[in-house]
């Protein structure tokens, strides 16, 4: 499930015919690979890393706004953002701190209503929400995380779904064995199996589902939900996807 390679062009399309070996290294190296790793680190933890070390050199220009942005679309919350800036003002320095938070409030100001709900859930649960499940967006109504917890032993993952978003209908073929579990880790969600009623998820509610069974998973209507996955071992497996819970499928479930 690793993210898409970063692209950047901005090194080419301002730089490219003054400094075009820079325009290279930034675009090509820096983001193309360094960035790009997200299997070392992923792209949230790198954009936390990037904006502490701009603020700690007191860098507030249109880079550190450029990954103020950039942190916001990997899952970095206004209120973490807050948070952040208000730790690293104790270590760097107050007025590098509250240049950030001019560049910041800007940057959120679409989310400055309401409690930051993704950032309360969080604090709901262990395991972190980790970061926007692009890779299987498309086979997703609404917007998911993942959070890769172990990648030893029995890998697994927390997945989190915000209110109303579930993943399509699907399969998990095996000739033997197989299948997956699920682990209700907090909130409110829906598993079911095609042809059988919709079964809740709560916190520690397990479900087991069989190789070969179509079915599909999500949150509630008002509800934020996090589960952990676990795929269990077998002989020729893959994953089938096929068409999406509709919204009349779905507002049909209990309230």
């Amino acid at each position: 499930m690793a993210q898409k390679k970063v692209v950047q062009t901005a090194g080419r399309d301002q730089l490219g015919e003054f400094a075009p070996k820079f325009a290279q290294l930034n675009d090509d190296v820096l983001f193309g690979e360094v960035w790009s790793r997200t299997d070392q680190l992923g792209l949230r933890d790198r954009s936390l890393v990037t904006i502490t070390a701009l603020i700690s050199q007191g860098l507030t220009d249109s880079s550190l706004t450029y990954h103020l942005q950039s942190a916001k679309k990997n899952g970095i919350t206004r209120t973490e953002i807050s948070e952040i800036i208000t730790h690293i003002a104790f270590y760097a320095g107050w007025p590098k701190a509250w240049a950030a938070f001019r560049l910041a409030k800007d940057v959120w100001a679409d989310d400055a209503n309401g409690d930051d709900a993704k950032a309360a859930f969080q604090r709901e649960m262990i395991f972190p929400i980790g970061e926007p499940n692009t890779a299987y967006a498309q086979y997703f109504t609404g917007n998911s995380y993942l959070a890769k917890i172990s990648g030893e032993q029995v890998p697994f993952s927390n997945v989190t779904f915000e209110p109303r978003c579930r993943n399509h209908w699907h399969i998990h073929k095996a000739s033997k064995g197989g299948g997956q579990m699920l682990v209700g880790v907090a909130g409110r969600g829906w598993y079911q199996k095609e042809g059988k009623p919709a079964q809740p998820i709560l916190p520690g509610t397990v479900i087991h589902i069989p190789a070969n069974v179509k079915h599909w998973h999500g949150a509630a209507a008002d509800s934020w939900f996090a589960h952990l996955a676990f795929g269990v071992p077998g002989e020729d497996m893959s994953n089938e996807w096929l068409e999406p819970v509709s919204d009349e499928e779905y507002d049909k479930l209990p309230k």
